[in-house]
């Protein structure tokens, strides 16, 4: 048991934390998989682009997706700053896995 477990003392307590644990423990999977199929579909947009000689960016179309994802998250009351940052990282990766599609098709 964490020391955080033995300070909450109650086992009422400790069971809505195992329940709350639990959830995000299912949440974090979720992620995990949509995470994995948004990038099967974005590694399929890399072989287009890689195919008709497109660039592995679309600044226009991340600022609108950066915009779309802020409103978003402002109606799910979660920070669009931290969603704009989620959204960047995911971006950079996918912008590399373009660039290295590309690469292999000599592109």
């Amino acid at each position: 048991m964490s020391d955080a477990e033995q300070r909450l003392g109650s086992s009422a307590a400790l069971e809505e934390l195992k329940c709350l644990r639990g959830s995000i423990d299912n949440i974090d999977a979720a992620l995990v998989h949509m995470l994995a199929e948004r990038f099967k579909c974005t590694q399929k947009v890399g072989h287009l682009k890689a195919q008709h000689d497109l660039p592995p960016a679309d600044p226009a179309r991340e600022r609108i997706q950066i915009e779309r994802l802020r409103q978003l998250a402002s109606d799910a009351n979660l920070d669009p700053d931290f969603a704009e940052k989620f959204l960047n990282f995911i971006v950079r990766e996918v912008i590399r896995h373009h660039e290295a599609i590309a690469a292999e098709s000599g592109n």
